[in-house]
């Protein structure tokens, strides 16, 4: 098998891809002030945004959930990645060849699984697009220019077409060096009675692509009426392809969609290119499966869930769109965004929509959105015959309920009374109160309250005053309303990240020096990857060595968020990183001085007098030390 990646050309990749572009690709980031970024943590739910990047040291750490590493890691976490498979998707990336130390050039067919996967999908995407301008996609050609599709939108979409024949794919990727075992995993093709056989065979090509933009998977139109299965058929379920985790247009939509902080959700792939080429650059679509919770999570990553974020559902205004809309309103509370709908005029899709009146039909139908609970309220209350007290009562039971589960306060309010209207209730007040009972209840129950619905979380966990343990490391809890821990937490992100400011003292402070287990661990692997005055050159690289040099993963862990955490100062500058220096080794001299004195108190006035005698002497030295670092600061370390 290959060998080892060359230890130079893994630091060439980790410095060739900035890890905020990569970062970005799957995430909103927003500035986080310091020269950091932050966003939704990926790795975990979370309704405030404690993911912080840090470009400049090609770090990220989770204050949330304690993810943290550099970009390598970062890919490796999102996309269940090998550290090879992870370095080798980069370096193609960034255009790098890398070197193998124990085996020459890594042969195409020894790359990890994933990456071959993706290449074949890249390949077979490739095939497909020029087969759309052959004799025999004519039919497909006409599919598209039925639905107001050129060849222009066929380009931007990367449309193809799978010839008729059993193989002709599947013998064209055997060209490429693919195995028959890699084309069965792929999904692109599927066992034969003599061998593996083409799973898409006279049908118009839609990529599937993923947040970064590659192919891993295909929706297939079914073109010919002798083809006998499934109108649309996509690719199965494989490593890369997961049906409830992709959304197609993403790739096109998700810079728009972090721009506007709004997304439009479709319903297939022809709406997607229709609300695209009518200018609504937000929309996605499922592939062949409902809307649910790890399409919200893509999209919450996003939305940054700010307060005036927005998904629009667009649905047929028949029966089975108008179930579709009620389920998409049971997923509301997972959004911390809005939710409106906007129904199609006389059960057309967008696509047909855009081809009977233009594209200025499409922009309307999308302003011309009504709240997704407003929506639900309304159908509950059709069912219900209002003319009737008990109609009325009834309705009341089952709409409540949907009001008080409406995240804006104010809006929450006003749907109430606005219910209290549509049910012909008099006493407006009473349905106020019961739909704040309602809504008081949930909260009580540990539901998502008002206001939003989003209870505030702390930026980091640290955050919070009281002691935290920190795992992985015995001894004493930390506690940051200890100063000696604030302190000491201090001078450590100061060493990681500022290394200059306190080189060359740092590197003669003791591990005993840092009282906190953690923070000696730290302070340890700071050591064992040369000092901190390694670091004063090249920070970036600095950092990768501390990680390397770090005996566990809590460890590195902790070092990532040191390195990421911000300085508590307005002014990062030498003389804040003396005082950091003096009151830690203040404290430890003072602890010092308290021991040797119980040692005197041990010893009393009868001890052995050279004994006695050191030990003064030694309590002289410390106490003159100290009342020096008190008087000059750190001119005196």
């Amino acid at each position: 098998m290959a060998g080892r990646i060359n230890d130079d050309d893994v630091k060439a990749v980790r410095d060739a891809v900035p890890i905020d572009a990569v970062v970005s690709e799957y995430l909103q980031l927003r500035n986080a002030g310091g020269g950091n970024l932050k966003g939704l943590c990926p790795f975990h739910d979370e309704k405030s945004p404690s993911f912080q990047v840090s470009p400049s040291k090609g770090l990220f750490h989770c204050f949330g959930c304690q993810e943290g590493g550099d970009t390598i890691a970062f890919v490796m976490k999102i996309d269940h990645l090998s550290f090879s498979e992870t370095v080798e998707r980069l370096a193609a990336r960034a255009g790098i060849t890398l070197r193998y130390e124990e085996g020459g050039y890594n042969p195409s067919h020894q790359r990890g699984e994933r990456i071959r996967l993706i290449e074949v999908h890249k390949i077979a995407a490739q095939f497909y697009a020029e087969q759309l301008d052959g004799p025999e996609a004519e039919a497909g050609r006409v599919f598209l220019a039925e639905r107001g599709f050129d060849q222009g939108a066929a380009l931007h979409f990367s449309i193809g077409y799978s010839p008729a024949g059993w193989d002709h794919l599947t013998r064209y990727l055997r060209g490429k060096g693919f195995t028959d075992k890699e084309l069965i995993l792929s999904g692109l093709s599927q066992d034969g009675r003599r061998g593996p056989i083409d799973r898409f065979r006279g049908r118009l090509m839609w990529p599937i692509r993923d947040i970064t933009g590659d192919v891993v998977g295909f929706g297939a139109r079914k073109l010919r009426e002798d083809d006998n299965g499934p109108k649309y058929l996509n690719t199965p379920e494989t490593a890369i392809y997961k049906k409830s985790q992709v959304l197609y247009g993403i790739d096109l939509a998700k810079k728009e969609i972090a721009r506007t902080s709004s997304a439009v959700v479709v319903e297939g792939y022809t709406d997607v290119m229709a609300c695209h080429l009518a200018g609504v650059t937000t929309a996605i679509a499922t592939c062949g499966t409902a809307f649910g919770g790890d399409h919200i999570k893509i999209l919450r990553r996003l939305l940054m869930d700010n307060a005036t974020a927005e998904v629009i559902f667009t649905f047929d205004g028949d029966a089975a769109g108008q179930k579709a809309a009620l389920r998409a309103f049971e997923d509301d509370q997972k959004f911390a965004a809005e939710t409106s709908i906007a129904i199609t005029p006389g059960g057309m899709d967008p696509c047909e929509l855009r081809l009977a009146e233009g594209d200025d039909a499409v922009a309307k139908l999308v302003e011309s959105r009504t709240p997704l609970f407003e929506f639900a309220i309304r159908h509950v209350v059709a069912r219900h015959n209002l003319e009737t007290p008990a109609g009325r009562a009834a309705a009341l039971d089952e709409a409540a309920p949907i009001v008080a589960g409406i995240k804006n306060v104010a809006i929450q309010h006003e749907s109430a009374v606005q219910l209290a209207g549509i049910l012909g209730i008099l006493d407006t007040q009473f349905v106020v109160k019961r739909v704040a009972q309602l809504a008081r209840w949930a909260r009580d129950r540990g539901g998502r309250g008002p206001a939003g619905g989003r209870q505030a979380q702390p930026a980091a966990p640290y955050a919070a005053t009281g002691p935290r343990t920190a795992p992985g490391f015995s001894g004493p809890a930390l506690n940051l309303r200890n100063p000696a821990h604030r302190t000491e937490r201090e001078l450590l992100k100061l060493a990681l990240q500022h290394p200059e400011l306190v080189s060359p003292a740092f590197d003669a402070y003791g591990v005993d020096e840092f009282t906190a287990p953690p923070y000696a661990a730290v302070r340890q692997t700071i050591e064992d990857a040369g000092g901190a005055e390694q670091g004063a050159a090249d920070v970036a690289d600095y950092l990768a060595r501390v990680r390397d040099a770090a005996p566990d993963d809590t460890v590195r862990a902790l070092v990532t968020e040191l390195a990421v955490e911000a300085v508590h100062a307005k002014t990062v500058d030498e003389i804040y990183a003396g005082v950091q220096l003096v009151q830690v080794r203040l404290r430890a001299v003072d602890r010092r001085v308290h021991d040797v004195q119980g040692t005197l108190a041990r010893l009393g006035p009868h001890g052995d007098p050279e004994q006695l005698s050191a030990v003064q002497n030694e309590l002289w030295v410390l106490q003159q030390y100290g009342q020096s670092l008190r008087t000059h600061g750190a001119t005196a370390l």
